[in-house]
């Protein structure tokens, strides 16, 4: 899903909002943005390997490579963007999201810190490394970062969104479905958001108002395709709610495994 930049840089970055549905919902941004990202990879490829210190090349390349799946190439082509363009933050925070979309959670967090400063802190960023903390375990952390991030924009949907899918993975769930309702108030059209919404609904055994919200405002096709993948999230014909949260949980524990616990603290 191509959306906001991260360090205020002008180059679109991957949506910094976390989904339960996520993969699917990036598909689909793709299929109607009119943008051909195997199209992208090879013309900023080739910018890239041309001159390897063209950061905007290396940005525009590493968002392509991360919209087609080849994330841990992402990774790379980032970090020599970052090695041979020292102290561009724009560059810096590209590649601690690329590493925070391959799994790499403590790295990712590390990276981040350097892409902005105290006396500039950017939410997005913020944001961000809450996830990370997030998919390392440390979830009080994490909602620390979250608040930084609404200090500076208040009632910013993605960053409630994020908060929300935190609350989702401690199994706070009624708290999880207040923040994504005021999240997806803020934003109603952002699909990732209404998915979040769903499962953390789904999650508390209202499977038809889940089902409701996943599939509102989308064409038959769409719409019966997110209600079959609630349903796989949510474990239908099982245990739902233990199955809904392993599966919500699988990233968050092998990212944990990265790293010993840190007192990191949000820089604002």
């Amino acid at each position: 899903m191509l959306a906001i930049g991260l360090g205020g840089c002008q180059t679109a970055a991957m949506s910094d909002v976390t989904g339960s549905l996520g993969a699917k919902a990036e598909a689909k941004s793709e299929k109607h943005s009119g943008t051909d990202p195997h199209r992208t990879v090879e013309v900023y490829g080739e910018r890239f390997r041309a001159n390897p210190k063209d950061a905007d090349a290396a940005l525009k390349y590493g968002l392509a490579l991360r919209a087609i799946g080849q994330r841990a190439q992402a990774v790379a082509v980032l970090e020599r963007a970052a090695i041979l363009n020292p102290g561009n933050k724009t560059v810096l925070a590209g590649w601690g999201r690329a590493l925070a979309d391959n799994g790499q959670s403590q790295q990712a967090f590390d990276v981040l810190g350097r892409a902005h400063t105290p006396a500039n802190p950017d939410w997005r960023i913020l944001s961000v490394q809450g996830t990370t903390l997030d998919k390392l375990g440390r979830h009080e952390d994490a909602r620390r970062y979250y608040a930084s991030a609404l200090r500076i924009m208040p009632d910013e949907p993605s960053v409630l969104s994020n908060l929300g899918m935190s609350y989702v993975l401690t199994r706070e769930l009624p708290k999880a479905e207040e923040t994504l309702r005021r999240a997806h108030d803020g934003a109603p059209v952002d699909s990732r958001i209404r998915q979040n919404l769903a499962l953390a609904v789904g999650l508390q055994g209202r499977f038809d108002e889940a089902e409701n919200i996943v599939k509102a405002d989308l064409p038959i096709d769409e719409a019966a395709a997110n209600v079959a993948y609630l349903k796989q999230m949510l474990g239908r014909g099982g245990n739902a709610r233990v199955g809904a949260a392993d599966n919500v949980r699988q990233s968050s524990r092998r990212s944990r495994a990265e790293s010993n616990p840190r007192s990191d603290r949000p820089i604002s």
